[in-house]
This record gives structure tokens, C-alpha cells and sequence, in this order.
């Protein structure tokens, strides 16, 4: 049964994996480049997400991607759960909806509406998942496909849009991986547009335009959000100065760091560290 790994180094990838895990507080986020579900037969807990705590119950499919920054900080009873790993590159190539892709891009945790309906199911599917992955001549690409198949149904009970299915050029999902992974890493750097089409071979018009179409947003302006991400996880979890947190997050002047935040939250980050750690 496992536990989380407090020694493995950041973005180090899980890869494929349907796996059982014991509950357990993690003591430091995690952060992964893949899309991860976790399903919970018995007992519900709680993530640290982001900046927000998010509960998930027992008996639902939960999905989230795993560069988001996460980690449990509470449960309900010792109990064991499932958790499943897709790299991005693989869960591009599938073609689901934009709306529910974008949400995930965003940090949020979607859940299936409908889980009573299908809970039992979803127990059987990941005891199916967890022996085959086991299995010495697992068949990864059967588990794939029917977690696409799975993740095509829970697209149609979480995204209440009507829009087109996310559909990208073939073998490029993997150079918009990378591109997230580049900003992950670097993002308390100064990075260009140049900087991160050349660490993927791309021009960056190009790069730009093939990111914002799996993204629904610029490369700009994911990185003001990655660097807006580990400002308000500072904000929340140390006591480090303000003007320190600008820097560190990337920012060339703390002026252009409150007007970033202010525009992402609605308020400054010292508001914001005020009003949420008084909640």
C-alpha cells in the first residue's frame, strides 16, 4: 500500500498508474505534469489545492491536474483509496471538450454529479485498472482507453457548455507538455516567449498559438498565473515579506506584482493574506 514520497524530487513523473494508496496527511505539496483521479470507496478527505481546501467524498471519481500544487490535510478514518495518473501528453490526444479541459487547466477539482448512478462502477473499474497495471503483460493501452472512454463520461456531467471537442495537431501534445513543464520550473525566472519556443524547437508565434489552443490562453498569461499560484501558496503558508514573495514568484517590481494580483484576485496580497488566513 502506498503512501506519498516526501523525498521525490518535484515534477518527477508518476507515468501511467492506477495504484492503492493508504490515507495519510502529506507533509509538503506534490506537483506532476498529469492528470490525476482518485476515487475514495470509504471515507472522504481533504486537499490543500492550490490556495483552497477542497473536500471530496466517498464513492466519486475526483479529477484534477497534477501540476496544480496539492496535498491532503485531512481525512476521516484511515482507509484505502485508488489513484490513477494519465500523462498530459496522452490525456490531450483524447479529444474532450474544451470546456471541461479548461477547467481542469484552471486549477479546479471536478467531480462526477452523477455518482450514485455510477459508484459501483467506478469501484469496478479501478480493481479492474489497479490488476491489470499489476499484471507482468499489462495491456496499458485496454486501461487507457477505458479511461478515456470513463473521462468522456464525466465530461458530459460536469460541463454544462456546448462547445467543440479539443482536437490538436498530431504528435504535438507532447511539446505543449513540455511548454507547462518549462513554465512549472522556470517560472520564478525571467522567461520570453523566445526562451520557451526554443526549449521546445518551435518558433513562438507558433508555440504560442499551439498552447493557447489546448489552454485556451497564451503562454503570457499562463505564466502569470503559474507565478500568481505560488504567490498566494507563500501568501497562505509562510510569514516571507511581500516584496520577498514578488521576487521570488518572478515579478521585476513589486508594482507589477500587485497589479497582477489585483487583477487575478480582486484585492492586494496583503488583503488577501489577511482576509483569507482570518476565515
Amino acid at each position: 500500500m502506498k503512501t506519498f514520497n516526501a523525498s521525490r524530487k518535484e515534477f518527477e513523473p508518476y507515468g501511467v498508474t492506477c495504484e492503492q494508496w493508504q490515507t495519510d496527511i502529506m507533509p509538503r505539496f506534490d506537483r506532476h505534469n498529469e492528470i490525476e483521479l482518485n476515487y475514495f470507496p470509504e471515507g472522504g478527505i481533504t486537499y490543500f489545492l492550490q490556495d483552497r481546501h477542497v473536500t471530496i467524498p466517498p464513492r466519486r471519481i475526483a479529477l484534477f491536474w497534477g501540476l496544480v500544487p496539492h496535498r491532503i490535510v485531512h481525512f476521516d478514518t484511515p482507509s484505502e483509496y485508488y489513484v490513477c495518473t494519465i500523462p498530459l501528453s496522452v490525456f490531450l490526444n483524447w479529444g474532450l471538450p474544451e470546456s471541461f479541459t479548461a477547467r481542469l487547466f484552471k486549477g479546479e477539482v471536478l467531480m462526477d454529479e452523477e455518482y450514485e448512478r455510477y459508484a459501483d462502477y467506478d469501484r469496478l473499474l479501478m480493481e479492474n485498472w489497479y490488476t491489470d497495471l499489476l499484471s507482468p503483460s499489462a495491456n496499458q493501452q485496454t486501461v487507457l482507453l477505458e479511461m478515456q472512454c470513463r473521462l468522456q463520461r464525466l465530461s458530459a456531467h460536469v460541463s454544462t457548455e456546448t462547445t467543440t471537442n479539443l482536437a490538436l495537431p498530431a504528435g504535438e501534445t507532447n511539446l505543449i507538455e513540455q511548454m507547462a513543464l518549462y513554465i512549472a520550473r522556470n517560472y520564478h525566472r525571467t522567461i520570453r516567449l523566445a526562451d520557451i519556443g526554443k526549449a521546445v524547437g518551435l518558433h513562438p508565434d507558433y508555440a504560442n498559438a499551439l498552447f493557447k489552443k489546448a489552454f485556451g490562453h497564451t503562454l503570457n498569461t499562463h505564466l502569470t498565473i503559474e507565478r500568481i499560484t505560488q504567490a498566494q501558496r507563500m501568501l497562505l503558508t509562510t510569514d516571507t515579506p511581500i516584496v520577498e514573495i514578488a521576487y521570488t514568484c518572478g515579478f521585476n517590481s513589486v508594482s507589477c506584482f500587485n497589479t497582477a494580483f489585483l487583477k487575478s484576485n480582486g484585492c492586494t496580497p496583503r488583503d488577501y493574506r489577511k482576509t483569507v488566513l482570518n476565515k
